[in-house]
């Protein structure tokens, strides 16, 4: 990946992040999409790397590995780019809807939405079977990948990621010894020099977790500091995700009554609806909580105290990645890993996607439809996405 300008880095995230709908597992999708076949950023293997990397570490993994995009192609500048980029549109709508700008009542715009729902279980599964072809080629990952799902299926809990990506490693390095001596399997990964030096990646390390032990006693004497340290914390201790989040956002400002449980709710449910990573739900909290409201300085606070321990935790893990990924233990255990990310992927196409947008057959067609233009006629997402907007808000009208 050769450094380029944070500006084209932002430019890519920005299209993404105003039409990145369907959650975490679906901007995973969008991202392969985007940065592995279209723009060639990195190749299939690099980026699984990275996928199975930021789903293994706490916080929100679609945005690490957007983070992780930006910093390998344009440096810390290109990583902030990203962020921003992807993170911003969602942000500032949740700002909006915390002000009142409730623009999503109707059938239109409840019609629209879920067109971009369905789409989004189009461009899950067309990401699933093109990581497949590439990170399943043999029985040992086949079997690993359904091993995967039927354990994230059979889990549905936080910590079902976390035991998925071990499943992975731990039957990588039983089965998939032999595939290294296989000739598509014993090519070398192309070397991606780290983005973050030694040095750096120590400093964050050691500022995630002093921030995580210094906040709470700060949080006694400050509202301010309070606010800080309950995103703070629910960033920095959730696995699985921005629907994990809620949770522990729910019992540090719902508890103690900065935020009533109607319009926690209600900010949940706009969460859904919106592009870009749930966590930009903290703009939302931010704007609304505590004993009086903070506006958009506290929609400000929210989010960048609840993505701030994620962003650290990855660069202090990154400079030491590189070497690891490419010994041959550590090669095996992510060929499993990969393959298992392939499995953890078509197990969440299923349950939340699936079950939760496709109800009827009309669904159905606007799933395959979509299934086809990204496939057979290689539509660019963004017209395909369009298209399901304007289908879903004429079928809601």
């Amino acid at each position: 990946m050769r450094e380029r300008s944070p500006l084209e880095v932002l430019l890519a995230f920005l299209k993404l992040g105003v039409t990145s709908f369907g959650g975490p597992v679906a901007h995973l999708g969008y991202f392969r999409g985007e940065f592995v076949e279209r723009r060639r950023w990195l190749d299939d293997p690099a980026y699984t790397d990275l996928v199975a990397l930021c789903q293994f570490l706490p916080g929100p993994g679609s945005s690490q590995v957007a983070f992780a995009l930006g910093l390998y192609r344009a440096g810390y500048g290109g990583g902030l780019a990203a962020w921003l980029g992807f993170t911003l549109p969602s942000a500032l709508l949740m700002t909006a809807f915390a002000f009142g700008a409730h623009w999503l009542d109707g059938p239109r715009g409840q019609g629209a939405l879920h067109g971009l729902e369905l789409i989004a279980v189009s461009v899950v599964a067309q990401a699933v079977l093109g990581m497949a072809r590439t990170l399943c080629p043999d029985r040992q990952r086949t079997a690993i990948a359904c091993g995967g799902a039927l354990l994230m299926l059979a889990g549905r809990s936080t910590w079902a990621q976390v035991a998925t990506i071990l499943f992975g490693a731990l039957f990588g390095l039983w089965l998939c010894r032999a595939t290294l001596s296989d000739a598509t399997a014993s090519a070398p990964r192309a070397a991606i020099p780290p983005p973050v030096s030694r040095r750096a990646g120590i400093l964050a390390l050691t500022a995630f977790f002093v921030l995580l032990g210094i906040l709470p006693a700060f949080a006694t004497r400050s509202s301010t500091a309070r606010l800080c340290d309950a995103f703070y914390r629910a960033g920095a201790l959730v696995f699985g995700g921005g629907h994990v989040v809620l949770p522990l956002l729910s019992g540090a400002l719902v508890g103690p009554g900065w935020v009533s449980e109607k319009d926690f709710l209600a900010g949940y449910g706009a969460a859904q609806a919106m592009p870009g990573p749930v966590f930009t739900v903290g703009a939302y909290l931010g704007a609304i909580a505590g004993p009086v409201a903070r506006g958009a300085a506290g929609a400000a606070l929210g989010l960048l105290a609840i993505f701030l321990p994620g962003m650290l935790i990855l660069l202090g893990t990154l400079p030491f990645w590189e070497r690891l990924r490419r010994r041959d233990s550590a090669q095996a255990a992510m060929r499993g890993v990969n393959a298992a990310v392939v499995g953890l992927l078509a197990a969440a196409l299923y349950q939340p996607l699936w079950t939760r947008a496709v109800t009827d057959a009309a669904d159905v067609a606007l799933v395959l439809l979509g299934w086809v233009l990204l496939t057979a006629a290689r539509m660019p997402p963004l017209l395909v996405v369009t298209l399901g907007a304007l289908v879903g808000m004429a079928l809601g009208s």
